[in-house]
């Protein structure tokens, strides 16, 4: 990567005059993620572009600039009693807006409310040739055309630097309940995920943690319903209630991944719960390899702690014909054999033709 200090730009017209200064740029946040601006690029980091541009309560959205913190936008909605369901992640760690729609990146409550490209309205930002530009809007409706917005969530950088961007929150719910199921496997628990996905209990997130036999259920909504669901659910699989400190524990250990090697490798490989215990077995022959299984069975997040061990993981991704995205750590950015569409080549000749940013195979 390009050992040049990174420009810093405070104002929308200093990210034009940054992204006109070198012949190749690369947007940068909190680095939460690094692997994904590891490139021979001029970075641009957007830390000092912070700061909220409108926030309506009443209408559900806000708008803020691409390097306002996470844990900043978390805190200002609770005091009005909202939240974004899809729990971004890394907000203890500094992650920031722009950041989090680049990366694409959802936590557990993406399993019941949707992931970022859910929630995202508009971007405003500067393309390759310095033009600053806006898709979608400041509102919640229905409009014809595509949603350009989402063509953002995990563009990686690629077709311009964020600026600024709108989003559609949803009422933080009145209490929550967390369980923790015991289960055999990662077979098993797929089982157990697959049954609770079609009942009525409508939990709000269900995870599996890296052991492979703890999974955590939560329940969210009004503090009288959830005992008796908490109840009904304890009575079908083992498991118990976890007091909430404990709970805050866990679901922090998640979000930030503590779990994974801290100079490893972390990837994740959007997946089907079918898929889950065949990944498993590639896991248990790799050595040295970590995962987690998130959103329902619908992603996992494996982390290698070795050359070796990161050998035999990319060899029985590709035998699965699974790619995974390098969010940490060295090697490819690419773990398998990425598919390139036609919306992504038209989509880099419109606003990247120029080669100002990298490619997202770089």
């Amino acid at each position: 990567m390009n050992a040049t200090a990174a420009f810093c730009p405070a104002t929308v017209d200093e990210v034009v005059e940054a992204v006109r200064a070198a012949p190749r740029v690369i947007p940068i946040g909190a680095r939460t993620k690094p692997r994904l601006s590891a490139v021979d690029a001029q970075a641009i980091s957007t830390r000092r572009l912070t700061g909220w541009v409108e926030y309506e309560p009443s209408e559900y959205t806000f708008t803020a600039l691409a390097g306002t913190p996470i844990r900043e936008i978390r805190e200002v909605l609770a005091e009005r009693g909202q939240h974004l369901p899809f729990d971004p992640p890394w907000s203890e760690s500094g992650a920031t807006l722009g950041g989090t729609v680049a990366a694409g990146c959802s936590g557990p409550g993406r399993f019941r409310f949707g992931g970022v490209r859910d929630f995202i309205l508009g971007v405003r930002f500067v393309d390759g040739a310095g033009r600053v530009l806006r898709m979608g809007g400041k509102v919640v409706k229905n409009a014809a055309g595509f949603d350009l917005p989402k063509f953002f969530v995990g563009s990686l950088g690629r077709w311009g630097v964020l600026v600024e961007l709108t989003f559609k929150v949803f009422p933080r719910p009145d209490a929550t309940r967390t369980l923790d199921l015991g289960v055999e496997g990662f077979a098993d628990a797929m089982q157990v995920l697959g049954e609770m996905s079609v009942n009525r209990w409508e939990p709000q997130a269900m995870e599996l943690l890296p052991c492979g036999h703890r999974l955590l259920l939560r329940l969210a909504g009004p503090e009288g319903s959830l005992q008796p669901l908490a109840d009904e659910i304890l009575r079908r699989w083992p498991g118990q209630i976890l007091d909430p400190q404990q709970a805050s524990a866990l679901w922090s250990d998640l979000a930030e991944f503590r779990w994974a090697h801290p100079d490893g490798v972390l990837l994740k490989v959007p997946l089907t719960p079918d898929l889950v215990p065949a990944l498993a077995r590639v896991i248990e022959g790799a050595g040295d390899v970590r995962m987690q299984i998130g959103a329902g069975g619908n992603v996992a997040y494996l982390s290698s702690g070795s050359d070796t061990s990161s050998a035999a993981l990319l060899s029985g991704l590709r035998e699965l014909g699974l790619v995974g995205l390098a969010l940490r750590g060295q090697g490819p950015l690419w773990w398998g054999d990425r598919p390139v569409t036609g919306v992504e080549s038209a989509l880099r000749q419109a606003l990247a033709a120029d080669d100002r940013f990298p490619e997202l195979d770089a």
